[in-house]
């Protein structure tokens, strides 16, 4: 029987900075506040019902 492979584990050291800013990626101009308010207004109003 083979052995399974192992994932290599990435050194934390060489990985670039940069990369770990990353996170959740969200509009925060307000078409995108004023699009959620609109979305959240149609799910409510149709749950109403």
């Amino acid at each position: 029987m083979k052995r399974a492979r192992r994932i290599k584990p990435q050194n934390p050291l060489a990985m670039a900075p940069i990369m770990k800013k990353g996170g959740a990626h969200a509009r925060k101009d307000k078409r995108a506040a004023r699009a959620r308010q609109k979305a959240r207004q149609r799910r409510e109003f149709s749950d109403a019902e």
